[in-house]
Order: C-alpha cells, then structure tokens, then sequence
C-alpha cells in the first residue's frame, strides 16, 4: 500500500508538472478549455482518475494523497484563471484594435434630401394662390356619393359615376373622391362668403395609365365666391397664375368645355414645354397641352349650400398637379413620378 501511495503522489506531481508545461502555450480560449476539461474535468479528468482509486488506500494514504491532490488541483485551477483573465485582454485588446475609429479620418458625406417634384409643385402652385388671397384647405379622400356626385349637380345616371372610372367603396354611398371639388360644398357648408380657397389632394380613377394618365393623381381644386365675379375675374386669376409659375414666355387659351357643376365651364390649355408648340407625344402633336378645367359656380351648386344665386357669384378651378408639372419640368413621362427611380428625382 505504501509504495501504490508514492506511485500517486508521484503521478500527482507528474500531472502538476505536465499541466503547467502544456499551459504555458495556450492562446485561446477554445484551447484553454481543453485543458480545464483534460486536467480538471469532472467527469473524465487526469485528477478524477486519481480520485477514483482512492477509496483503496488506507486512512494515511487518503490523507496524503487527498491533501497533495487538493493542493495540485488548487495550483492548476489558480494558472487556469490567471491565463483566462490574459486571454480575455489579449482579445479585448485585439477587438477594440479592430473597431477603433480614426478620429483624423474626413467624414462621411451625406446626400442632403429636397422634396418631390410634386411635392414642391403643389407649394409653388398654392403660394401663386396665397398672394391672391386664397386660403389652403385639406379635405377626406374617402368621399361620400352626397359630396363627390350630388350636390356638385351631378345626377344618378351622369357617366362619371360608371364602376368603370369610380373606385366604389360601398356602391352608391362610399367612394375614392375622382376629384377635389367636393371641397367646394364642404368649404361654403362651412363659410359665408366673401369665399377663396384653394384645395390640394390627391385623387383616384379608373384610368387606363398612359404616359399622361393615371389611377391615383394630385389635383388643386381653387374656388372664389363673392358678388362681383365674373368671367373676366376667373380668366384674369388664372392668366395671373400661369404667368408667375411658368414665365411670360409660356401661351394660355381657354376653349368652351363642360363641367355639371359649372356654367359656362371652359378648359386651360398652356403651349407644350417638351415641343415649344410644333407637337410632340406629351400634347399629342397638337402644341397645346391640357392645364385645368374651370367655369362660374352653377346656380344649382349655389343653392344647394344655402347660397342665393341671385345675390352670390363665383368661379372654381381643378388642374393636375401631375400635369403643371409636366409642363413646367418638360417631362414627358407622368409615370416616372411614382417610379422612385433616384436618377430621376435627383434632378430637382
């Protein structure tokens, strides 16, 4: 028994010694816990080996062998912290080498973002209208049958109001409005005149899309009610703003149109920026491309908000914010303005 105590002891010391050496050339963490698990593994251990045979010795060689153990097992697991707590700095160290930021390093330039083309042509077109004394107002683009159709002296069997150019929401009561003036019964349901407002907003039809056209659109509605209106008054106001949005040089005419909420009602054509007026695509080879729509309010719109015809006058306008812009910018494409194609966009 005696010599199998110093064959342990010796093995301790052995063990202690190799440890210590096979330590020594550790740099990972990975490598670091092969050795706990090879020297001070609880399940399969150089040290849990000796500790299985210990049973077979006797009290004194218990003791002995015990106490050397504890002391071995102590000493490996104090260089197995210290060499861990090394480790884990060596790797700090290298992590924040590798994520350091060079403060001397120039900047990193950051486009500066500007607003849609038809984000800042509704600006300009209601700032032209703001210093004529309009006032800009929001109103639902879920409309009801009453605003979009009815009182805007539109009857049951007008044809805009087909399931082939309405977006009906529930058939005959809601719907996607096809346009801004429902506004004008809203605003003077709500205003004794004098009247000026100008409505932006986008609106909705069933079109087939084109290179002019499309299913989901922006209009600005306008409409001025006082009792000195006149025809003159409204060609005069829309003159005046297409003069301070497109310049001098672009040309106006007005031709006889109609609109059931407006008599007599006539169309805005401006001269076609992309041709210059000899014809082309966008103005369908005409040199005239199609602004606005407008008249002098009907008497029947009148009555209907609770206004006298006989006292009130007034004129209303709507115009495609898609197409002033196409006029203004020469583009030639309405769809690139929802194509969000950033060569596009980055020239404005």
């Amino acid at each position: 028994m005696i010599d199998q105590n110093e064959a342990l002891l010796d093995q301790l010391e052995q063990i202690r010694t190799k440890a210590i050496a096979e330590l020594e050339p550790v740099t990972t963490m990975a490598e670091l816990e092969e050795w706990d698990i090879r020297y001070l593994g609880r399940n399969r251990g150089e040290l849990k080996n000796i500790a299985a045979v210990m049973p077979k010795l006797t009290k004194d060689g218990r003791r002995a062998v015990g106490q050397k153990m504890n002391a071995v097992k102590s000493e490996l697991e104090s260089h197995l912290k210290a060499r861990r707590e090394e480790i884990r700095q060596k790797e700090l160290l290298a992590t924040l080498e590798k994520e350091r930021i060079d403060v001397t390093m120039p900047g990193r330039h950051l486009p500066v973002g500007h607003m849609h083309p038809l984000t800042r042509t509704i600006q300009e077109v209601t700032d032209v209208f703001m210093k004529m004394g309009f006032q800009v107002v929001q109103g639902p683009e879920v409309e009801t049958d009453y605003y979009n159709f009815q009182a805007l002296n539109i009857p049951a069997d007008h044809p805009s109001r087909d399931m082939q150019d309405t977006f009906w929401i529930v058939p005959g009561e809601l719907l996607l409005r096809t346009q801004t003036s429902p506004m004008q019964i809203r605003v003077m349901k709500q205003t004794r005149p004098p009247v000026r407002a100008v409505v932006p907003g986008k609106v909705f039809r069933n079109e087939a899309i084109d290179a002019t056209h499309e299913a989901q659109f922006h209009q600005i509605e306008g409409l001025l009610i006082d009792d000195q209106c006149t025809m003159a008054t409204l060609k005069g106001c829309l003159q005046t703003f297409a003069r301070e949005l497109y310049g001098e040089g672009r040309q106006v005419r007005f031709r006889a149109s109609y609109f059931p909420f407006t008599e007599p009602s006539a169309e805005m054509d401006i001269s076609c920026g992309e041709c210059n007026g000899k014809g082309c695509r966008v103005c369908k080879y005409t040199g005239w491309v199609e602004l606005l729509g407008c008249g002098m309010v009907h008497p029947k719109v009148l009555r209907e908000v609770g206004y006298d015809p006989k006292k009130y006058r007034g004129f209303a306008f709507g115009m495609g914010v898609e197409r002033i812009a196409l006029a203004k910018y020469g583009i030639n494409e309405i769809r690139l303005f929802t194509s969000n194609d950033l060569r596009f966009l980055r020239q404005f």
